[in-house]
């Protein structure tokens, strides 16, 4: 930075103008404090860094995965940081930002949907063919649709690649009709079906895991909410219209 002498006259008032001048002129750029404290944290970059409403407290976000860090990067700290006086759980609606950027990735076209004519809610559930309250809930697929719940089927088979629950959703997307292999499979029949090369059940393991599911069937409203396992469909619907609401109300704060 050039010296006070040498940078431009100016009144106090026009101090930021001089100080872009003196940049202009050949003065060093202001270093973004994300860098320094990101050096400070494995494997962290400084976009995942973003300044709170707390002085000298930052958000550090590795996919839906939110911490706050001090801007000396020497303490950090999980958990939820709430606005008091509006009522808002600032981390969750990061939280549901993050799981919104991933499933927006995702179209229907790599998911079995099940739709009513006019839809009211659309939810993704990641499922696993050989999870209980997956196959209870599927087994209601026919109340929801009539209660005007979309619902689109993404593959969560928690053992892992090579086990019999991913053999059977490669084998269920490979099928012709892959509601009615899909609903087979949920009914513990045998499902048979020839090679067709890639499928989407690797891409949704792996989305699976960066949304953090603790179990299946997790669920997802577009607004990024999570429904941990299995309601009722008239709970679930209820729920829905709760978070539609909350969400709206939200949206006019904005």
């Amino acid at each position: 930075m050039p010296g006070l002498k040498s940078l431009p006259r100016c009144s106090l008032l026009a101090l930021l103008g001089c100080l872009a001048t003196a940049v202009a002129l050949g003065g060093d750029a202001p270093v973004d404090p994300r860098v320094d404290i990101a050096k400070k944290i494995p494997g962290a970059k400084a976009e995942m860094l973003k300044p709170t409403p707390i002085p000298g407290m930052y958000e550090f976000a590795r996919g839906t995965d939110i911490g706050y860090v001090t801007s000396d990067g020497r303490y950090f700290f999980g958990g939820d940081l709430y606005d008091i006086k509006e009522g808002v759980n600032l981390t969750d609606q990061r939280r549901n930002d993050a799981r919104r950027v991933l499933l927006d990735t995702l179209s229907d076209s790599e998911m079995i949907v099940f739709s009513p004519k006019d839809p009211k809610y659309t939810i993704t559930v990641f499922t696993d063919v050989d999870c209980a309250y997956c196959r209870k809930l599927h087994s209601e697929i026919a109340d929801l649709n009539r209660r005007g719940v979309r619902v689109r089927y993404a593959f969560y088979p928690r053992e892992g690649p090579g086990s019999d629950s991913w053999k059977v959703a490669d084998a269920v997307w490979c099928s012709a009709n892959r509601q009615d292999a899909l609903t087979r499979a949920k009914r513990g029949e045998d499902i048979k079906a020839k090679d067709c090369g890639a499928t989407p059940v690797k891409r949704e393991y792996q989305m699976a895991l960066d949304l953090n599911i603790h179990g299946t069937p997790g669920i997802f409203t577009p607004e990024g909410d999570y429904i941990s396992g299995y309601l009722p469909p008239a709970q679930l619907v209820a729920h829905l219209k709760s978070l539609k609401e909350e969400n709206q109300k939200l949206a006019e704060k904005k």
